[in-house]
């Protein structure tokens, strides 16, 4: 498996997929065509059809500006390997100076033709929760531990750098009213949320709407272009930040407890990315916020000290109950139904530690089992349920742009 360094990822919203992933592509293919003075880029599969709403168009012309392109949307070809599929065809006049085909493979990766069955810069020996879960209990360690062996200490300073991230998306999403671009004329909720408390609220509704208010800042942000991490991608990017952040104000845990939480948490998300998918675009939903649900169950388990089973069973419970969602952003906007998603997987996140709390000894499904389960089903779902926004909500709400 790769660092976690390339699973959390600071950067822009609103989608790592359609967004991100380009944004990086073009970055090295202006770099290696720098001779170049005009790009043609034709975009497949869900970069073709959701695009638009996306901003794919838009950060490919920003990235590699003065350098004027031209970008096909081509909505009918099929994709050779992944679903988000972009060929690149750089121009020095009227000579082809050399084409890239690349993949946008999820939380902001790319990958070129060719590589796709190459391992790139793996530092993990182990690819599955059972490897790793043998290697712990053989060497006494926990996951965080484990990070730290094979990464080095310097990850945590990174991971606190994605912790401070995480919270200033929170803050500024608590700060920020007003709607959201894109048409859908979508109104930012997460301050209603928090200060809307109720005369005689219950402690759990009171969490409840606190955590949601975070999840709803987070993805706010996301939604308006604004930075975020990858906790696995843009669109599930308010997951893991909301129950983390909850729980360090509930419970006073300090910052290096929520970056020894991050990196258990960070694991899961790898293990998904290496033996299934994090891409919307090639499993559906349950691919980004069925994953940012695991690895926020997982975070959780780590920062209330639970044994590798109980934190195993949090994340398969989180993932099993997301198994087949579908992944239909309505004008392919990642705010209906992505954000008030963001908030119910943060909430079910902290079911299924309460769970693996008290049932782990009885449970028959392995984290490793779930993953191969969800990898088939999203490939088993209809395209138009997998980012295309031709299916599901995406085909029957109806708004005028």
């Amino acid at each position: 498996m790769q660092s976690l360094r390339e699973l959390y990822k600071i950067g822009r919203g609103p989608s790592s997929s359609h967004t991100m992933g380009p944004e990086k592509a073009m970055k090295i293919i202006k770099s290696k065509y720098a001779s170049a003075d005009f790009f043609k880029i034709d975009l497949f599969g869900s970069l073709a059809l959701t695009g638009k709403g996306h901003g794919t168009d838009r950060i490919i012309k920003e990235t590699i500006s003065p350098i004027k392109c031209e970008i096909n949307f081509d909505k009918k070809s099929p994709c050779d390997f992944h679903p988000n599929t972009m060929d690149v065809y750089a121009y020095c006049g009227d000579e082809l100076l050399g084409k890239e085909r690349v993949y946008s493979v999820g939380g902001g990766s790319v990958l070129f033709y060719g590589e796709e069955s190459t391992k790139l810069n793996e530092v993990y020996p182990h690819n599955s929760f059972a490897e790793i879960s043998e290697y712990c209990a053989k060497h006494n360690i926990r996951i965080w531990q484990y990070v730290k062996e094979f990464e080095g200490e310097e990850i945590f300073k990174y991971l606190a750098d994605v912790w401070e991230c995480m919270k200033n998306s929170i803050r500024e999403g608590l700060t920020t009213v007003g709607t959201l671009p894109g048409g859908l004329g979508t109104q930012r909720k997460s301050q209603f949320l928090y200060n809307q408390r109720h005369i005689d609220e219950s402690a759990q509704t009171r969490e409840n709407r606190l955590v949601c208010s975070y999840a709803f800042a987070v993805s706010e942000q996301n939604a308006s272009g604004g930075t975020i991490v990858t906790a696995p991608t843009c669109g599930s990017c308010g997951v893991v930040p909301s129950v983390l952040m909850y729980y360090q104000e509930k419970n006073s845990f300090d910052d290096e407890k929520i970056i020894k939480a991050l990196a258990t948490g960070g694991i899961i998300g790898n293990l998904i990315k290496k033996n299934a998918s994090i891409s919307g675009a090639e499993c559906g939903c349950q691919a980004e916020i069925g994953s940012a649900c695991s690895m926020a169950a997982a975070a959780l388990g780590e920062l209330f000290e639970m044994g590798l089973s109980q934190i195993e069973y949090a994340a398969e419970v989180a993932m099993e109950h997301h198994l087949g969602l579908t992944c239909d952003p309505i004008g392919g906007l990642v705010q209906i139904p992505c954000i008030e998603r963001n908030a119910v997987a943060a909430m079910r996140a902290i079911n299924a530690l309460s769970l693996a709390n008290f049932l782990t000894d009885s449970r028959k499904i392995s984290f490793d089992m779930v993953v191969k389960v969800m990898y088939e089903t999203g490939k088993n779902l209809l395209s138009d349920y997998r980012e295309t926004s031709s299916g599901g909500l995406a085909k029957h709400y109806k708004y005028h742009e």
